[in-house]
């Protein structure tokens, strides 16, 4: 049966279709309320003339469907399967950047993390948080003042000491037995909630038994921390207040297109205020039909989202609208709006999100480089990181099955490679072929030197390789007491990149991502650095050994010759008076007669 003849028997009720090829891959998903005339209208003259569709059914080989109840479950049903089958044929979200939220850990001992990923692991969710550092903001602020803790440390294990977390009070220091109490971290934690909930009053109404008690029993210096920390709280339940009286939650998008080409900006308001901007792009969209992209786009990000704002304001209008209120209502628990605004101030948001996203479109597709400060906070958008890096670190190591192994770091800060701060490593310690143990050595020697030495660190570690390079160097600064050190590295197949904590989510960045750009360009940077020492070093050591073979040649003039040749190559090429000016005319006589034999008796073997 051919597709148009399959296309007449399908069920009129509403369902999702699906468009496969001849090997069952899945090309196209779409809804319908009436499966057979939205299926049967693909093989109409107009609809056959348009490039997408003819190049859709010139490729499928068989449609495929499920049947559901309604309008509202095609819609859910229609987003989970181009998230889970990607159709080729679909508007696809690229350059997904999800919200961050703080997990609170279901751990003996729990600690804090930021997150962009809810999964049903026992752990407490809170969030999501606009702007993205506002998160880890929050995070500085818990371990200031309640000592919980969001590091990575094995707590299964106890440990001798504690790391400088616990030292400067930003740790109560459950990796080290005695520190602490159960009793004690438990109501840490509690607090810890009550503040992640909103519910300040409670926390304040507690932290004030927590004062007088203190005060009661004259332990005057822990009352006046408690009591700054009340101030510190009532501050920010005042500020909330006045906040949440400014306006609804609004989301605004808009678009730049020049297809296939397409830049979208998504503006957050909350309470009145542009609190973050999102930017996303595609490079396939050779049929640009606003209406079905933002249709397709609208309900990827909201129907997996966890926070839903009360009002979207989109460019233009689309024939799910309704179906689409109907069912983010559900979800949000109370109702959504979805409007293409007209007049008045709100038109005039809309058109500065234009603005916004023909700039976008601009600095990704016409090659414009961003500058410095840009680049950091994308950076620091896209790795999650606490502060915008203006340095990064990066460590790569270098050997021939082991022999010769070096490591080089090499530096970028605000905007530029930093050439003289760039520096050299041989390694030391580490016997055989493990690149891990020699990350792990050149982590060590480099951060306990700035630990001693009270430099500042790095706005960003990043090494090359994959997970087990990353564990690595997270190692080596946890056994020196470094810890909430940014670290990163950056696996070279799929160029994924992977940050300290966050192992399991790694960011995948499209091939235009500015970002991807600088991180492989510092990568590529400390490579090439290494390879050269290695090389160097190698060619070093291979005239050294053959030099000293020849008699009569000594120490220094083997140095000698190293530091103006460089290579054996260029030795055997010299001519005899310049030898003759750096050896000698004794030491040049030995060295030719060898270099001859040795040439003679490669050409007899």
């Amino acid at each position: 049966m051919d597709l148009r003849a399959k296309a007449a028997t399908l069920p009129s009720s509403p369902g999702v279709y699906l468009y496969r090829d001849a090997h069952g891959t899945v090309l196209y998903v779409g809804k319908a309320k009436n499966l057979r005339s939205r299926v049967r209208s693909y093989f109409n003259d107009d609809r056959l003339a348009e490039p997408k569709t003819g190049s859709l059914l010139a490729e499928a080989a068989d449609i495929d469907f499920i049947l559901v109840d309604n309008e509202k479950e095609a819609l859910a049903l229609e987003n989970n399967l181009i998230k889970r089958y990607k159709p080729r044929f679909n508007v696809l979200l690229r350059d997904d950047k999800t919200y961050p939220y703080i997990k609170l850990t279901a751990e003996k001992f729990p600690r804090v993390y930021v997150t962009r990923r809810v999964i049903k692991d026992g752990s407490t969710y809170f969030g999501p948080y606009f702007p993205a550092n506002l998160a880890h903001r929050l995070i500085h602020f818990i371990r200031r003042y309640f000592g919980v803790p969001a590091c990575h440390i094995d707590l299964t294990r106890s440990h001798k000491q504690p790391c400088l977390e616990y030292h400067i009070g930003r740790c109560l220091g459950p990796c080290v037995p005695g520190l602490t109490t159960e009793e004690r971290y438990a109501a840490a934690v509690h607090d810890v909630k009550l503040f992640l909930e909103g519910r300040h009053h409670d926390l304040v109404a507690k932290l004030k038994q927590r004062m007088d008690a203190a005060s009661e029993a004259m332990r005057f210096e822990e009352a006046a921390t408690i009591r700054d920390l009340i101030a510190t709280v009532e501050e920010m339940e005042q500020r909330q207040k006045m906040a949440s009286a400014d306006g609804e939650d609004t989301d605004i998008f808009a678009y730049y297109a020049e297809p296939p080409l397409v830049a979208v900006n998504l503006f957050h308001l909350r309470h009145g205020r542009i609190v973050d901007r999102r930017e996303l792009f595609w490079e396939d969209q050779q049929e640009f039909d606003p209406a079905e992209f933002f249709t397709s786009l609208l309900m990827q990000i909201y129907l997996d989202q966890q926070y839903i704002p009360g009002l979207i304001h989109v460019p233009v209008d689309f024939e799910d609208r309704p179906v689409l209120e109907e069912l983010l209502s559900e979800k949000r628990g109370r109702k959504v709006e979805i409007h293409t605004p007209q007049r008045g101030q709100k038109k005039a948001m809309l058109a500065l999100v234009e603005t916004n996203a023909r700039n976008s479109f601009d600095q990704r597709f016409r090659v414009l480089k961003p500058s410095s400060k840009a680049i950091q906070a994308a950076l620091q958008d896209a790795l999650q990181l606490p502060e915008a890096p203006r340095r990064i670190e990066c460590f790569d190591i270098s050997h021939i099955q082991g022999t010769d192994k070096v490591a080089s770091m090499v530096v970028w800060e605000d905007g530029r490679m930093k050439k003289s701060d760039y520096r050299k490593f041989i390694i030391r310690t580490v016997e055989g072929n493990d690149d891990f143990a020699s990350m792990r050595e050149v982590i060590t020697r480099r951060y306990s030197r700035l630990r001693d030495e009270g430099t500042p660190l790095p706005g960003l570690v990043l090494v090359d390789g994959g997970l087990g390079q990353l564990h690595a160097a997270a190692e080596a600064l946890e056994a020196i007491g470094i810890t909430g050190q940014p670290l990163a590295s950056i696996a070279k197949r799929e160029e994924w990149i992977y940050v300290h904590g966050q192992e399991n989510e790694p960011v995948v960045l499209d091939r235009f991502s500015p970002v991807l750009h600088l991180v492989q360009t510092v990568r590529d940077e400390a490579h090439r650095f290494a390879v050269t020492f290695h090389r160097n070093r190698r060619n070093t050591s291979r005239l050294t050994s053959e030099l000293v073979r020849i008699p009569g040649i000594g120490p220094k003039t083997v140095e000698k010759l190293l530091r103006e040749f460089g290579s054996m190559e260029r030795v055997r090429q010299a001519p005899e008076s310049e030898l003759m000016r750096v050896a000698g005319r004794a030491t040049t006589r030995r060295l030719k007669d060898a270099l001859h034999a040795g040439s003679a008796e490669r050409k007899t073997s």
